[in-house]
């Protein structure tokens, strides 16, 4: 066994994987994830930076296809088979956040006001671009064994996300299989989280109107005192969910907007809150609509309070499939070795990732972003929310692993 394949971690005989990232293109992706991070752009919105990815992938003689909202783009390596393996799909999302970037002293923080690439979305953009011109290097030298689709997806942020609307223009025709991976700063850059199943939650966003006449608050009992209303709904329809559904499938509601009344002697006509719900599974998902509807329609009728309520589904979980999440172990061993990839739990954030998975089997990897020892946690939806770099030439080389490896048998 040569020294290559040992310090990758292959069985013997196995000789080490071409498609490790060269030096210069390591350097240009990091430029290309800064400017990116500088030029932050929401859902649906993401102009300028499909712009990018489309010219750098026609730099390399690839044929980007804008999809047909204008922004995301979809891009094809390599001829489909229809004897050989199905085409496998490497997804990135591409839109950022509403918030601003806090950070101080990098030279690449967001120029744009209350934008910010707090989820780590330029990361995901940016490997997935390497892993593509990288695989298309692969395929000129005839080393590529099977097609390969870059799925560049708007507005993964905005419920239901814009996978719904990517899988509607095409995105997986002849797609077999999809990967995807997310920044994880609980993980050290080098290594991947992995899980079979559920690794992800359902989340829906829920919003409430509470209506009634109000009046003076030294006259309480003549009113509908919606400010008490709301606060029963904040604080006992979660509990009253609680009894109602499975406790497996942990359904949580959580209240993040409360807005009620303008004077401290009035008690007001109308109060809105809204939440998000999120479950582990996909059946107390499919049952929350209802479940959530009954219980604040009895904690505001007991309070004299006329509710509307409006439930926005959002996504399923993201279920990994048994055999694409083995190819990506498999993979990042074959890169880093045995010891780069750790279990990690389910969480109970939402990626619009799951769509795609109603349709093909497909797995996605949580990438290390943390630097090794540092103690400053950066979590996600934070506006000093920052990557140790090194994780784009780790995400590059699982993705490119990915595509030349067989998919192990389900």
């Amino acid at each position: 066994m040569s020294l290559e394949s040992q310090e990758a971690g292959l069985p013997p005989g196995q000789a080490a994987l071409p498609g490790t990232l060269p030096e210069s293109l390591r350097v240009e992706l990091i430029a290309f994830r800064r400017d990116l991070h500088m030029h932050p752009e929401l859902g649906n919105q993401e102009f300028r930076t499909t712009a990018a990815i489309k010219a750098r992938l026609e730099q390399a003689g690839l044929k980007p296809r804008v999809l047909p909202a204008g922004t995301g783009l979809i891009c094809d390596i390599g001829d489909p088979d229809p004897a050989g393996p199905p085409m496998l799909a490497i997804r990135a999302d591409i839109d950022a956040l509403p918030i601003p970037d806090t950070k101080a002293g990098v030279p690449y923080r967001s120029t744009v006001p209350d934008r910010a690439h707090a989820c780590g979305h330029d990361v995901h953009t940016t490997v997935a671009l390497g892993a593509g011109l990288v695989l298309a290097d692969l395929n000129r030298q005839g080393l590529l064994p099977q097609p390969v689709r870059l799925l560049f997806q708007p507005a993964e942020e905005v419920l239901p996300g814009g996978a719904a609307d990517a899988v509607a223009a095409g995105a997986l025709d002849g797609v077999g299989r999809i990967v995807a991976v997310h920044c994880d700063p609980k993980v050290d850059a080098g290594t991947i989280g992995l899980r079979t199943g559920p690794i992800t939650s359902a989340c829906d966003r829920l919003e409430v109107s509470l209506d009634g006449p109000g009046g003076h608050t030294a006259r309480p009992h003549l009113t509908t005192d919606l400010v008490t209303a709301a606060a029963k709904i904040v604080t006992e329809v979660p509990a009253l969910l609680s009894r109602r559904v499975d406790t497996r499938s942990g359904l949580a509601l959580t209240w993040g907007r409360i807005e009620a009344g303008h004077a401290p002697n009035v008690i007001p006509q109308h109060a809105e809150l809204s939440g998000t719900v999120r479950c582990l599974d996909l059946a107390g998902w499919r049952s929350a609509p209802d479940l959530v509807h009954s219980a604040i329609d009895e904690i505001a009728a007991l309070h004299r309070a006329k509710s509307q309520i409006n439930y926005v589904r959002g996504v399923p979980p993201v279920i990994n499939d048994a055999a694409i999440t083995e190819l990506l172990r498999d993979a990042q061993t074959a890169r880093r070795g045995v010891y780069a990839v750790e279990d990690t739990e389910q969480s109970l954030g939402g990626e619009d990732f799951s769509w795609y998975l109603e349709h093909v089997p497909g797995a996605m990897a949580r990438l290390g972003v943390r630097t090794p020892g540092d103690p400053v946690g950066r979590d996600l939806h934070r506006g000093d929310f920052d990557v140790d770099e090194k994780a784009i030439e780790v995400g590059v080389e699982l993705f490119t692993a990915t595509a030349l490896l067989p998919t192990p048998p389900a």
